[in-house]
């Protein structure tokens, strides 16, 4: 493998000014002075179900052991487990509180996934301006507690503060905000829920920690969904009656755990070519790590998704979706090139596929959103499989009958 993958540009000066000053090893990541600020913090005690610690401590060592963190990096991923542990000390304060919580219904959510980089991100925000439906935003996710409310959630303090959590990546990463959309108020992948059990793609994709990965690729599932489905019914508590619209390429290859916990659950499958998949995959992959250290490495970066890995999650979720007990109906299939081309009739053929209405009010907040988001107005993700050196024959012919069974376009 020969490839470069994307390169990023000069690191602004105040974070290389920062990084030269600043002592990476002055900022301990000691499991148990993590969680005694955290208890600080916040007053309360008690974490919830068990199931998170164990994770918990494989990625809190691999951080420390694997991450090459710079100054920053290690500020941020400290953060980001202090706001992890904080939201469950609150989550659990807050359940225990108010009881009824736990007897809010999630009914027939809608899972938006398929491979990375297939449009689901794009989706998911469309179908979150129907105002019959509702998508986690970032500032829900990180500051969830107290619940929000309808009468003060377009106005919420929580948000200002998110908008400056959020964005900071793109001080960092200046690049990273024509591969991803970040804001406040933009909904968030269902990885950010599950991080709070220790037990997510996001948390070995925003840091190069092959042991937690490899403990994650055998752990069980099933109690990350169940925290995820807790924090539905928190966020819903205040603000009900709207469907809940979520997303994940990671969904793909969990379905069995997703369906375990959302036996109701509606599935949207995106398709896109897989070998622009792969190459815009590395890409963001090697800025996300990139935003908290300086040294990651393209060879591996490249090896974190390859036409296996595809492949892998390509077949882990048809054994689902074609299972002896599936429903086929629970699945709606959308070309990305369909998408792009026409997606105000794409919209609408899920609400048809599914029986959901989809009536003036839904038409039009989806149709204003398309017109008020141009392609490419943050800049353009720049990416070339040529520069992966991977042999693009080898990964067509991995991919044909994939293509075939799902009338799925090449684009190179």
């Amino acid at each position: 493998m020969t490839g470069s993958v994307w390169q990023p540009g000069p690191r602004p000066e105040w974070v290389r000014a920062l990084n030269r000053l600043g002592d990476p090893e002055s900022l301990s990541l000691a499991p148990d002075e993590i969680l005694t600020d955290a208890v600080a913090r916040t007053g309360l005690s008690d974490f919830g179900d068990e199931d998170w610690r164990e994770g918990f401590d494989v990625f809190v060592a691999a951080l420390a052991d694997e991450a090459q963190l710079h100054f920053i990096g290690r500020a941020l991923a400290r953060a980001d487990v202090l706001n992890w542990l904080e939201n469950r000390l609150r989550m659990t304060e807050t359940r225990k509180r108010n009881p009824t919580i736990d007897a809010e219904a999630v009914e027939r959510p809608l899972f938006i996934t398929g491979l990375p980089r297939t449009g689901t991100s794009i989706l998911h925000d469309l179908l979150g301006h129907d105002p019959a439906s509702r998508g986690p935003l970032a500032w829900e996710v990180l500051h969830p507690c107290p619940p929000p409310e309808s009468e003060t959630h377009a106005t919420d303090p929580r948000i200002a503060l998110a908008e400056e959590e959020v964005r900071l990546w793109c001080e960092i990463v200046p690049e990273y905000d024509a591969m991803h959309e970040l804001g406040a108020r933009i909904p968030v992948e269902c990885i950010q829920l599950t991080a709070h059990s220790f037990r997510s793609d996001e948390l070995s994709g925003r840091h190069v920690v092959p042991s937690y990965a490899a403990w994650l690729a055998t752990a069980d599932l099933v109690p990350a969904y169940a925290g995820h489905r807790q924090m539905l019914q928190l966020l819903q508590w205040r603000m009900p009656d709207r469907r809940w619209v979520l997303k994940a390429p990671s969904h793909l290859g969990a379905l069995g755990p997703l369906l375990a916990v959302y036996p109701d659950a509606r599935i949207v499958w995106t398709h896109r070519d897989p070998l622009t998949v792969m190459a815009s995959v590395a890409s963001i992959l090697f800025a996300t790590a990139w935003v908290r250290s300086d040294a990651v490495d393209a060879h591996q970066v490249l090896s974190w998704f390859t036409g296996e890995t595809c492949a892998a999650l390509l077949a882990a979720g048809e054994a689902v979706r074609h299972g002896s007990d599936a429903d086929a109906r629970r699945f709606c299939d959308v070309r990305y090139a369909d998408l792009v081309n026409d997606p105000l009739k794409t919209v609408s053929s899920i609400y048809e596929h599914f029986d959901m209405p989809f009536d003036a009010s839904a038409e039009t907040g989806i149709a204003s959103a398309i017109a008020a988001k141009p392609k490419g107005r943050h800049g353009v993700h720049r990416y070339d499989f040529r520069d992966t050196g991977w042999d693009p024959q080898v990964e067509r012919d991995r991919f044909r009958a994939y293509q075939e069974r799902y009338d799925v376009p090449s684009e190179g």
